[in-house]
């Protein structure tokens, strides 16, 4: 499968091509309501997402009779924020952000101004990406894989997640304050949120993503770029705001030896054979091993902000603070859910090629045949 997204953060649209979609997948516009809300959540989160968009998704092309052709998807997601500004340009500013894309997109593309790159580095850009999510989970619930993700730390705070089943994950998936298992923690964490955005700064942290329910097999080791811990990791590593990407236990692991740091093999009868432990975090030469898959997307603090930091005015040359264009305090939680969409569209296309990119009943069938 291919994707393309398309849109500016302000401009009428944001659009999302799907190319090689199996045909015969049920799919409808009320499908895409709570995933995309859930994007929208979150304690810290600014007033665009709080009280402008909605996110509503629109099917242009690729159904029938309610059903996936197997032809391209096409999904288009409005910004009332365009109808709100009457179709005028975002006001451009004068001192780039530092962390942004700004200074670095304004060489890279000859503009006058910083306001054309923020269009499109812009994390605006995420609601498609969330929207092929959308999709993509649904193809993958039809053979029983799930993604869910949840914060496991923020602002410096860390959560103590204990055992993040699919019941625990599910439970916190929409409507609280930061998705996190550990509410002790969650208070804390908004405590800290509220703070930074009395002081204008803001914060970053960790989402965790898990993927339940896939097949031993999925990925390979025979080429670098297909393995699939290098896909999962680039696809997250692709969010803006994620500037590190972990699998399972790899930090850690980095700093013990051998023999503590692999997840040892016990049998299981009938030659086969199971895990006690999870450190490889399901994937073991970029190859999925049967146990949840497992990362985590280490979230910077949003560059936009209103405390000022140290900047250039480019007329003058002259040092001038960073301006200051309305952003988040916090954007983890909802990082996470484009995290998940990241995951859930790399296992699908890993999943459909290994199937051999039939119509969904055909695939279904062939499914069966995977080891576990």
């Amino acid at each position: 499968m291919r994707c393309l997204h398309a849109g500016e953060s302000h401009g009428p649209a944001l659009v999302s091509i799907i190319e090689g979609f199996p045909a015969g997948l049920a799919l409808d516009e009320t499908l895409f309501e709570t995933e995309m809300t859930r994007r929208l959540e979150g304690h810290g989160r600014g007033l665009r997402a709080r009280s402008i968009e909605t996110d509503q998704v629109k099917i242009l092309a690729g159904l029938w009779k309610g059903s996936t052709l197997g032809s391209p998807l096409a999904l288009m997601i409005e910004n009332r924020d365009w109808a709100i500004r009457k179709g005028k340009p975002h006001p451009d500013w004068i001192a780039p952000r530092p962390g942004h894309a700004d200074l670095a997109g304004r060489i890279r593309y000859g503009y006058d101004g910083f306001a054309p790159v923020a269009e499109r580095a812009s994390a605006r850009s995420t609601a498609g990406v969330v929207a092929v999510g959308v999709c993509c989970k649904a193809l993958l619930r039809t053979f029983g894989i799930q993604v869910w993700s949840h914060t496991v730390a923020l602002g410096g705070l860390e959560a103590f997640s204990g055992d993040p089943t699919v019941g625990r994950l599910r439970r916190i998936s929409t409507g609280t304050p930061l998705r996190c298992l550990d509410r002790k923690a969650e208070q804390a964490m908004i405590e800290e949120i509220d703070a930074a955005h009395q002081q204008g700064v803001t914060l970053g942290g960790v989402t965790e993503i898990i993927a339940f329910g896939l097949p031993v097999g999925l990925g390979t080791y025979a080429q670098t770029d297909r393995r699939l811990d290098a896909r999962l990791a680039e696809a997250i590593m692709g969010i803006p705001s994620v500037k590190a990407v972990e699998i399972g236990d790899g930090v850690a692991v980095s700093a013990e030896d051998g023999q503590t740091a692999h997840d040892a093999l016990l049998p299981a009868g009938r030659g086969r054979v199971r895990r006690e432990t999870n450190r490889a975090g399901g994937l073991e030469g970029g190859v999925t091993n049967g146990e949840p898959l497992r990362a985590r997307a280490y979230v910077k603090p949003i560059s936009s902000q209103r405390r000022g930091v140290p900047s250039v005015d480019l007329r003058t040359g002259k040092p001038h603070d960073a301006s200051y264009v309305r952003s988040d305090t916090c954007v983890v939680p909802a990082a996470g859910v484009v995290a998940e969409s990241a995951v859930a569209w790399e296992l699908a296309c890993e999943l459909v090629r290994a199937l051999g990119e039939a119509p969904l009943k055909e695939l279904k069938r062939r499914f069966k045949d995977l080891p576990r």
